[in-house]
């Protein structure tokens, strides 16, 4: 069987440019991935990808600011890989995206350009 994952992409720029402390960046990183779980919770790769919740694949990889999440995010729409943009309110500020999970070799070449997020 083939693997299935979920990707996380975040603005790196929130700790940088915009000081965010690390638990904000994170649970940005846990809305959108609650978020598009919820959303797609009847779909057979989300589903399947649920029954071995102990041995769940995700990546968290960084875009380096809103311009490139948004770019992401079209690249995605164009390409119908279901994902979501989280917002964070009141501020309106997009800071990550979850993809819902999907068999790897389906969906990685979107994000491969992408590096792993570090600190």
């Amino acid at each position: 069987m083939s693997t299935i994952v979920q990707y996380i992409i975040v603005r790196s720029d929130l700790r940088t440019a915009l000081n965010w402390p690390i638990g904000a960046v994170i649970a940005q990183c846990c809305h959108a991935a609650t978020a598009v779980i919820n959303l797609n919770s009847d779909d057979e790769e989300t589903v399947c990808y649920l029954k071995d919740m102990d041995n769940m694949h995700k990546v968290v990889l960084e875009a380096k600011d809103e311009g490139a999440l948004v770019k992401l995010a079209d690249k995605l729409k164009e390409n119908n890989v279901k994902h979501k943009m989280w917002i964070e309110q009141p501020e309106n500020i997009p800071t990550c995206i979850a993809i819902k999970p999907y068999v790897k070799d389906n969906v990685h070449k979107y994000v491969k350009h992408l590096k792993l997020l570090k600190e």
